[in-house]
């Protein structure tokens, strides 16, 4: 440790002056006893005005109680207490519309402090800025989950999603529809046509579902020509009549394809989560059983696999 009797008042105020990250005094109340730093000024803008209000003046109160929860939190635990927090423009009182447009994102490190600061127990708290590195993280996270060719979530992700579909289903009962479907006579396509006119009708399919699928639908590329479609709170039943809108809109927007001659067309397989399911692999596997029904009445179609057909269909 730095033997502080080595540099004047002055010295150790300018050090903590040029810190680059904010570093708060804040008491146990919420209170901004002091602040030093903050010299970068690409990220930080002057806050000495903030020393004397309370952090409920100057954020809401939703905000404020978190940071006073934070401050307790601290103060009852040994050594640094680490937290990530987003603030927008809206979380400060007063700052409306005027506010970045954009939340930023901050990693406190809080620590307590042995004294007393106004009669109260206080802590340090340094705010690094770290909105750049969620925002790395964010778009790392979405090529790890995203398709690359028609920009539907991938294997890994409907599978996570898949999984937690059937937890809530598990737990609250909650219905959550599963289409499964591939593009009819896909390998002919490749090899008559080129893998490019493929890829350009796996992208079309892909446009459709974006176009045609309810907001909260999910649907995503299975691998190859196969894509899944998840429908949460919706029953095979009431996901039959959007199954079907997406087959037959999805044929129309293919035969525009002019490099894809005739056209091309889906067939698809619906099931639902059912009690005694034990695990998301069994809807799978229930409307993959419905998808090769369909290839074997004909394609073109969508077959069903309703709940009340699950011991003839076993």
């Amino acid at each position: 440790m730095a033997d502080v009797s080595l540099f004047s008042h002055e010295q150790i105020v300018g050090m903590l002056a040029a810190l680059p990250d904010p570093a708060f005094i804040f008491t146990r109340s919420g209170r901004y006893a002091a602040l030093f730093g903050g010299a970068d000024n690409r990220y930080y803008h002057d806050g000495s005005s903030l020393v004397g209000k309370t952090i409920a003046d100057v954020l809401s109160d939703e905000r404020a109680e978190w940071f006073v929860q934070q401050i307790g939190i601290a103060l009852e635990r040994p050594g640094m207490h680490v937290v990530e927090y987003p603030l927008s423009g809206r979380d400060v009182r007063g700052l409306g519309n005027e506010g970045p447009p954009d939340v930023i994102w901050f990693e406190g490190r809080v620590r307590a402090l042995g004294y007393q600061v106004q009669g109260e127990d206080a802590v340090l708290w340094i705010a690094s800025n770290i909105t750049a590195s969620k925002r790395l993280e964010k778009q790392l996270r979405m090529f790890s989950e995203t398709d690359s060719l028609t920009g539907l979530a991938n294997r890994r992700k409907l599978m996570q999603m898949l999984n937690e579909h059937y937890e809530l289903h598990v737990r609250y009962g909650t219905t959550c529809a599963v289409l499964i479907f591939d593009i009819d006579e896909f390998k002919g396509i490749n090899d008559r046509y080129g893998h490019l006119c493929g890829d350009r009708a796996l992208q079309s399919t892909a446009e459709v579902c974006r176009a045609v699928l309810r907001s909260t639908d999910f649907p995503a590329r299975l691998g190859g020509d196969e894509f899944v479609v998840l429908m949460p709170h919706t029953s095979s039943a009431l996901a039959q009549p959007i199954a079907e809108r997406l087959r037959q809109r999805v044929a129309e927007e293919l035969r525009l394809l002019e490099s894809l001659g005739d056209g091309a067309t889906i067939s698809g397989g619906l099931s639902e989560m059912l009690a005694g399911d034990h695990s998301f692999e069994d809807v799978l596997k229930r409307a993959d059983a419905a998808l090769y029904n369909a290839k074997r009445q004909g394609r073109n179609r969508i077959a069903c696999h309703l709940p009340a057909l699950r011991e003839s269909a076993l």
